[in-house]
């Protein structure tokens, strides 16, 4: 799902990060917002770690894997935090553990996040949308929804960026063949996270539900 360094043009990659400067800018704002800015920070700090460690966990989907990303899940649970943990998750795997590049950090941050937001905005719709559902199934579909939205999303964008700017040095019908398995290797992934969206949430939900405050 990463995007490394050397794929995609100085243009995109410039304008990733200025797609993330204003989605950065736009989630900080919304957070000061809050009557105590600081609150979820140790929330949004844990689940930056979980972001960060899921990129390690390969799930065999012949022919190809897939890692997990959790940027839904980060959505549903921390709201605008998401976007910012994200971007400081994808930072570290690119120094770290090499997913993704400096360069084409604001699109992977761009790629994710924006999903992550979405989901969170599909989460809170819950009290609106499913009005005709009973809790807990309400916050169990939402939180599905979100979960397997967000990833659905990214994988979106990174089919398009990729075949849009496949470097002309390379096959491109053999590259468009590979994304597009990769894109349907991730499908039953979105599957995964949703559901594991959905048993995190349903237990926040009885043990602490003050978490799932938006």
């Amino acid at each position: 799902m990463h995007i490394p360094d050397g794929i995609l043009s100085a243009q995109v990659c410039a304008a990733g990060y200025a797609v993330t400067g204003l989605a950065t800018w736009y989630s900080l704002r919304q957070i000061n917002r809050r009557s105590d800015p600081t609150a979820d920070i140790p929330k949004a700090s844990l689940l930056t770690a979980a972001f960060f460690v899921a990129s390690s966990i390969y799930i065999p989907v012949p022919p190809a894997s897939v890692h997990l990303i959790l940027n839904g899940l980060l959505g549903v649970v921390l709201g605008y935090f998401a976007f910012p943990a994200i971007l400081i998750g994808l930072f570290f795997q690119a120094l770290v553990i090499g997913h993704g590049g400096l360069t084409t950090l604001g699109v992977n941050a761009a790629m994710m996040g924006i999903p992550a937001l979405v989901a969170y905005h599909i989460f809170q719709a819950r009290t609106s949308l499913g009005r005709g559902l009973k809790e807990p199934t309400r916050t169990g579909v939402f939180a599905f929804l979100g979960g397997a939205l967000g990833l659905g999303m990214a994988t979106v964008i990174f089919v398009a960026l990729i075949i849009l700017n496949i470097p002309a040095e390379l096959d491109g019908q053999a590259e468009r063949t590979a994304v597009l398995a990769l894109a349907i290797a991730h499908i039953p992934l979105a599957l995964v996270e949703g559901a594991f969206t959905t048993v995190l949430v349903l237990f926040l939900r009885r043990v602490k539900p003050e978490l799932l405050e938006g």
